[in-house]
């Protein structure tokens, strides 16, 4: 009797450590990017980048842009505020913006 009861319950830990991988898995290939990257330019020239950015997400610039392009698959919106404030405009794969103010926050559009 109790080698069924052990066997019973090393058969409902097995089921849950399985639903918790297949549930963070699942999760894990949900969450969407885009391939490429986003590089901008200080007013010195000196380059930062934001490699395979999130979907939907603000991104808080190091520094104001004078120079941003987007170097992904997707598009871009570009934002004044550090929080994604104050629409500049939106930009697509391959463009670029310079001069428009000093974004410092960006968002990529999934």
């Amino acid at each position: 009797m109790h080698i069924r009861h052990a066997l019973s319950r090393l058969a409902r830990i097995g089921l849950t450590v399985g639903a918790a991988a297949v549930l963070a898995t699942g999760l894990a290939t949900n969450a969407q990017a885009a391939t490429g990257s986003i590089r901008y330019f200080d007013v010195n020239q000196n380059e930062f980048r934001i490699v395979n950015p999130p979907d939907n997400v603000c991104l808080a610039l190091q520094v104001r842009a004078d120079l941003i392009v987007d170097e992904t698959d997707k598009r871009m919106t570009i934002y004044l505020g550090t929080a994604c404030q104050t629409r500049v405009t939106t930009i697509g794969p391959g463009e670029g913006r310079s001069h428009i103010g000093g974004p410092q926050s960006v968002r990529i559009i999934g």
